[in-house]
Parts: structure tokens; C-alpha cells; sequence
């Protein structure tokens, strides 16, 4: 019903975003990182076809300039978007830093591993303020487990709010460095 504003919104934002990204590629800076949130906790915020005919070839137009200038492109939406996880790695995105505790790791990695590095979060909506130190373990060995392929599979990351409990901040930096070498 209102296409051709949606297409003239995005076009003016995708021209913004296309000078800030020239900017960054003429500085000594290794990568580029790319902020869109797509998900909400259990879905795309649209359909997988429209995102793919929107939004989908700006994507590859920032991963084919970024990589022509020899440098990595990051991406990072929060809630649920496993149904473009495949769509971001064909662009070419680098790493994706995304909400994985309410997507299903194990079907992510099934589907993923090895394609890109996985950037992904311990849950910091119900394990990191709520959850028991061991439910933390289990959490950051299942992470490692399913997304680590021995190359720079899988990103840690802790994000914290004041509320949290340090024994579970500390968990995860623990357990992360365990697990490390049971991956090994």
C-alpha cells in the first residue's frame, strides 16, 4: 500500500549509509559493522520474501565494497533471524552478531557452520539477570559446542546490565575460557 514511500525511506537511508561506509573504507580501520535489528523474539519483523526483494541487494552492495577495499564486514540485528541467516552469509557478511538464544543454535550451526563466524550473545534477557552460574556453563559450552568449527567460528560476547549478578558475568568469561580447551 505504501511501497513507494518504504522504497524511497530505504533508498535515502541506503545513500547515508553508502557515504558513512566510503568514509570508513578510506581510514585504516579493518572492518565495517552494520546495526539493523530484523527480529523480535520469535520472527522476522517482516517477511523473509519482501526482506530479500527490499532490502536483501543493499546488502550485497555494502559486502562487495567493503571486500574491494580488502576489509571484513560485520552485521548485527538482535531477535529472531534465522530465516535470513543464509541470505546474510550469500551477500557475503563476515560475522553476524546476533541474539542466538531465541533462534535454535543447533539448527544454525547444522545449517551455518563453517560459512561465517558467529557472533553471537549468552541470553541477556533471561540467563544473565536469572539464571544460576551452572545454567550459564551450560549455556556458553553449548554456544561453543554447536558454533565453533576451529577456525574462528564462534565470537564470544557478554552483554550486561547493572542488574545482573557478577558471579554470572563471571561464568561466562570462565567457562568460555574452559571450554576453549575442550574444543581444542
Amino acid at each position: 500500500r505504501n511501497r513507494e514511500k518504504v522504497i524511497e525511506l530505504r533508498d535515502k537511508v541506503h545513500e547515508y549509509n553508502l557515504e558513512h561506509i566510503k568514509m570508513w573504507l578510506e581510514t585504516k580501520v579493518d572492518g565495517i559493522f552494520i546495526m539493523d535489528d530484523w527480529g523480535s523474539q520469535n520472527n522476522l519483523l517482516i517477511s523473509p520474501d519482501i526482506w530479500r526483494e527490499v532490502f536483501k541487494p543493499l546488502y550485497k552492495e555494502y559486502c562487495d565494497l567493503v571486500h574491494k577495499h580488502d576489509k571484513y564486514i560485520f552485521f548485527h540485528s538482535d531477535g529472531y533471524i534465522q530465516d535470513i541467516y543464509g541470505d546474510l552469509i550469500e551477500v557475503g557478511m563476515d560475522a553476524i552478531n546476533s541474539q542466538l538464544f531465541v533462534m535454535n543454535i543447533e539448527k544454525l550451526a547444522e545449517m551455518h557452520k563453517g560459512d561465517v563466524t558467529f557472533w553471537g550473545e549468552i541470553d541477556r534477557q533471561r540467563l544473565l539477570p536469572f539464571g544460576e552460574p551452572e545454567e550459564i556453563k551450560k549455556a556458553v559450552y553449548r554456544v561453543r559446542r554447536a558454533l565453533e568449527d576451529g577456525s574462528g567460528g564462534v565470537i564470544a560476547q557478554c552483554e550486561w546490565g547493572k542488574n545482573n549478578p557478577a558471579e554470572n558475568i563471571e561464568t561466562v568469561y570462565e567457562a568460555w575460557s574452559e571450554s576453549l580447551e575442550e574444543i581444542k
